[in-house]
């Protein structure tokens, strides 16, 4: 087996079961994400113009600094686009299911919890209004 089927000699370290390992740091350089992923940057930045959720911050220099979310991201995107075969189109859709999937999810929690605090509120409300209109003796 040769180094660059391994991935050794392709700047990038695997784990055991050939994921990316992603050094722990703050922000990532685009050459970082590059080595990381195995995704050239030219790759990597028409994807951030393809993706909305890809948005990498910039420093004063205009250099692309991705967090961690980022780089989970494009390593997502590599899955659907080369492992999955999927479109840009159904990538996009994908993402976009799953984005929302756990906002729903959250808000599903967030929505009993507010329910609750309305009917509360309400049987306060209405607690209140009775008295209010009992009559003066």
């Amino acid at each position: 087996m040769s180094a660059e089927a391994s991935g050794r000699g392709s700047g990038r370290d695997d784990d055991v079961q050939g994921r990316a390992v992603i050094p722990d740091k703050l922000y990532y350089r685009i050459g970082e994400v590059e080595a990381i992923t195995a995704i050239p940057a030219y790759v990597l930045r028409y994807w951030e113009s393809e993706f909305k959720l890809l948005r990498p911050k910039k420093n004063p220099a205009g250099q692309r600094l991705y967090r961690k979310r980022d780089l989970d991201l494009v390593l997502r995107i590599k899955t659907l686009l080369y492992e999955e075969r999927l479109t840009l189109e159904g990538a996009k859709k994908r993402l976009h299911n799953e984005s929302r999937g756990t906002a729903q999810l959250d808000l599903g929690v967030r929505g009993q919890a507010l329910e609750t605090a309305l009917r509360r509120a309400r049987d306060q409300l209405r607690t209140l209004r009775d008295r209010l209109a009992l009559p003066k003796s």
